[in-house]
């Protein structure tokens, strides 16, 4: 309230004394102005106590706060007012530092005067330690939970405070079912079983701790302040079981005293079964030494007895001194008294041939590889021998030790080489005739074929050619007749007159005129006809053998076989009817007049397998660049044993006189020649079948047989018979 100076009246310093000793902050007001302010105050408001008596409260207040304030004072300051709850308000020192401050105010009287006291608690330095707090506490539960380490607390109740992701991930259990609950163990075992941490909380001596994980080793870790790590095997963890290396260290309080434990897991699974690998590889390893060892020691001895008993020679020199040898290169060699020659050039005929043996050799054996040869040794007393030399290096990293050599006496083998060798000159002479022979053979069967060609030629030609003879002679009846007639006339002509005309009729009597009219076209129709057959038989003929054609051309097959049948007819007319088959057909590149002959050769031996009157079947067609021609017959077929030598050089069924036997063999080098293949089908009693393949295209540069396509085998006389093409 105003004194009669009109300013606030401020308290005695006496009544005020007593709140500048307060550490707490004080300040005293009666609604307005600041009537006082204590040391803490005044450094809450940064300013001095006559500028603070300035300042009205409700400025000592951020504006946010200004409104609760206000009905704060109001609530003090009613009559009837109660003691109020202390508020928090933000203070903002004269500088603008704001700080967070509980406050709280209580009425009483000063110097008779209705005064309220506020104290102020400052909440900044406790809302940063309790902010630092959380956000440590925070940080750890981070740490904790967020860790790639499986990791887990207790308290000393037993009860789970942590259980982290790593530690879900790795027993399996979650953390929801574990965290505040008791018994740790359920993660890892099906029955209660103390855990490392439950053995530090309880403060187990080391004699338990040690007994109780007796199987995992439990041992203290130096310098860890009560930390204990254990290894274990873990057989419910995961399908087959976890290995896991655990460590428990407790935790304490600022006291010391044990409050909890946290217990970390490391699962070492992989590397107890790498421990494990590497133990049994090295178990399997020292056996496999020790089995090698025992080999070597067996191999030892069997080499010591190989170089004993070999039957070759065997020696180990070292430059031109043979340093160790065995029985039989002694008995090779003729060392009777068992002692090899001081110089191994005397082994050879001469020095140059053992400086030409040092010079071959020592490249090879320098790369690590055998060195093979044959050459001439010498015989202790004198004799030359034919022997095999194989050398090997001692030892590829140090050549200079020398190198092993074989020795085995092939003289014998060279006499018998020899030997073989001059047999083989005379085999090749004695071939060279018999190609000669088979030469002089195939002209034969040429020859013959030729003589049988020309025996049904003729006899062809001789059928034409005496019809035509007989109707010459007849002709020249005709033409005398006919010159008689004429003559007639020509007297009638200069000599008119009844005797003229009698001699006239008589001649045209005489020459039947009105016969000759219809006898003479027919003569000549018939005698032009047997003429044109002579003309194509000679045209066959021609087309058959290719005369001017010898060389490799494009040919039409089917004209081939049609002039072969023209040519062979009189072969076939008697004994068969002929059925064709014949497709159209691509131009293939062949020597057209050999392929002829084939098809005289199967043709004819077709003919020749009737007995009686048979059905003889030509056909043809083309399938992936192949072209193929069938002669079938009706005839008495073969047998499977004559079937596989049908092709052979002078194998026949004929009886001895009738046949060669070069005619399929003949056919068969000739196909062979184009590239092609000739397959046989024949069942005895119903007749056989031969199939000849030429590829289109001619042989391969190799000359070599092509493998035709697949094609099945069908009765060809019904097919025939049926008019199928």
């Amino acid at each position: 309230m105003p004194d009669g100076s009109g300013q606030l009246a401020h308290p005695t310093g006496a009544a005020l004394s007593a709140y500048d000793v307060v550490a707490v902050p004080v300040l005293l007001h009666r609604g307005g102005a600041v009537l006082h302010a204590n040391p803490s105050m005044l450094r809450l408001l940064g300013c001095p106590l006559e500028e603070a008596r300035t300042l009205d409260v409700m400025s000592l207040v951020i504006a946010e706060d200004r409104d609760a304030l206000h009905e704060h004072l109001q609530a003090c300051l009613s009559p009837d007012a109660q003691e109020p709850p202390a508020q928090p308000y933000t203070l903002e020192s004269r500088q603008g530092v704001r700080r967070r401050v509980e406050w709280t105010s209580r009425a009483c009287a000063i110097e008779g005067r209705h005064t309220l006291v506020v104290t102020c608690q400052d909440l900044s330095d406790m809302q940063f330690v309790q902010d630092s707090l959380q956000q440590l506490s925070q940080m750890l539960h981070q740490i904790i939970e967020g860790g790639p380490i499986p990791t887990f607390v207790i308290g000393v109740d037993h009860r789970v405070t942590h259980w982290n992701r790593a530690c879900e991930r790795l027993t399996g259990v979650s953390a929801m079912e574990m965290r505040g609950a008791e018994g740790a163990w359920r993660g890892f075992w099906t029955a209660p079983r103390a855990l490392l941490a439950d053995l530090i909380v309880d403060e187990a001596p080391e004699d338990l701790l040690r007994s109780t994980y007796a199987d995992g080793d439990a041992r203290q870790i130096e310098g860890g302040d009560g930390a204990w790590e254990v290894e274990q095997f873990f057989p419910q963890l995961g399908p087959e079981g976890r290995w896991v290396h655990f460590t428990a260290v407790p935790l304490r309080d600022t006291a010391g005293r044990i409050i909890g434990a946290i217990e970390t897991l490391l699962d070492v699974t992989e590397r107890r079964q790498a421990e494990e690998a590497l133990r049994q590889h090295r178990n399997e390893l020292e056996l496999r030494v020790q089995e090698r060892s025992a080999e070597l020691r067996g191999t030892l001895h069997q080499l010591e007895a190989f170089m004993a008993n070999a039957p070759v020679g065997v020696a180990r020199t070292r430059g031109a001194r043979i340093e160790h040898h065995n029985r039989k290169m002694a008995e090779i060699l003729g060392w009777a008294d068992d002692r090899p020659p001081q110089d191994t050039a005397e082994l050879f005929r001469t020095r140059e041939e053992f400086e030409w043996l040092r010079q071959r050799s020592t490249p090879v054996l320098l790369t690590g590889q055998a060195w093979r040869q044959e050459m001439w040794l010498r015989h202790r007393d004198g004799r030359l021998m034919w022997v095999q030399l194989i050398a090997y290096p001692a030892d590829v990293d140090h050549i200079e030790s020398g190198a092993w050599w074989l020795v085995e006496d092939h003289t014998e083998v060279r006499r018998a080489q020899d030997e073989l060798r001059t047999h083989n000159e005379q085999l090749k002479a004695t071939l060279s005739k018999l190609e000669e022979a088979q030469n002089q053979l195939l002209q034969s069967e040429k020859m013959a074929s030729i003589g049988q060609l020309a025996a049904g030629v003729a006899h062809e030609i001789n059928n034409p050619i005496g019809f035509v003879s007989s109707n010459l002679h007849t002709l020249k009846g005709y033409v005398g007749q006919l010159l008689e007639l004429v003559g007639a006339y020509e007297n009638a002509q200069t000599r008119p007159g009844a005797e003229a005309q009698a001699a006239v009729a008589q001649a045209r009597d005489a020459a039947e005129i009105d016969y000759l009219r219809e006898d003479l076209p027919a003569l000549m129709s018939e005698s032009e006809d047997g003429l044109a057959r002579v003309k194509k038989i000679v045209q066959d003929l021609k087309d058959f053998s290719r005369l001017d054609q010898s060389e490799w051309q494009d040919a039409d097959l089917n004209a081939g076989l049609e002039s072969t049948l023209n040519v062979v007819r009189h072969e076939v007319k008697y004994k068969a009817e002929v059925r064709k088959l014949l497709e159209p057909l691509p131009l293939v590149r062949c020597l057209a007049a050999q392929l002829n002959q084939v098809f005289m050769n199967l043709i004819v031996n077709a003919s020749h397998a009737i007995q009686g009157h048979g059905v003889i079947t030509l056909a043809s067609g083309h399938q992936d660049g192949w072209v193929w021609i069938e002669v079938g017959d009706t005839g008495c077929g073969m047998s499977a044993e004559v079937q596989r030598r049908i092709f052979e050089p002078f194998f026949t069924t004929k009886p001895v006189g009738s046949g060669t036997g070069l005619g399929l063999s003949l056919s068969f080098s000739i196909v062979q020649k184009h590239g092609g293949l000739i397959q046989v089908h024949s069942v005895p009693g119903q007749g056989s079948t031969f199939r000849v393949w030429v590829p289109v295209a001619g042989p391969g540069p190799d000359g070599t047989a092509g493998t035709p396509p697949e094609r099945p085998w069908v009765d060809r006389q019904a097919q025939a018979s049926l008019g199928a093409p």
